[in-house]
């Protein structure tokens, strides 16, 4: 319960930590079954409140999803939390674009590898990237 009331937490990142605690499997898995059910404990949630939390800090979908993956949690899920997420990925570049860079396109080629290489670890696709660094994003 303390770990739950200081964030949203999926089932398998709370099975990690109380496993690291020490708490034995079957206990855990009981006590998570019964958070379920009280709704206490929701994976919709928990992929929202993810989703959400990294885009706000300027993070893409390529890197959300996989971080979600590394949580464990089902690539279906994470699909599904993606879309119904209603974020409009352009927009987020290209903020995240603007506050990098003070909205300067590349002069040359470095400083173009170099913005691109930055938002491309951010995870945001290549393809719109080169669009956004062409000055051709709203296309």
């Amino acid at each position: 319960m303390d770990l739950l009331a200081r964030r949203e937490h999926g089932r398998v990142e709370l099975t990690r930590k109380l496993r690291k605690r020490g708490a034995p499997l079957d206990l855990i898995n009981t006590a998570l079954d019964r958070l379920a059910e009280e709704g206490l404990l929701s994976e919709a949630r928990y992929l929202e409140s993810f989703v959400s939390y990294r885009a706000r800090a300027g993070y893409g979908p390529l890197r959300i999803r996989e971080e979600l993956t590394q949580r464990g949690l089902a690539r279906e899920d994470i699909e599904q939390a993606l879309r119904d997420s209603g974020i409009d990925w352009r927009e987020q570049l290209e903020s995240t674009w603007r506050r990098k860079f003070a909205g300067q396109l590349p002069g040359d080629a470095r400083e173009r590898a170099q913005q691109g290489r930055f938002l491309s670890y951010r995870g945001y696709p290549v393809e719109l990237i080169g669009r956004l660094l062409r000055g051709a994003l709203e296309d």
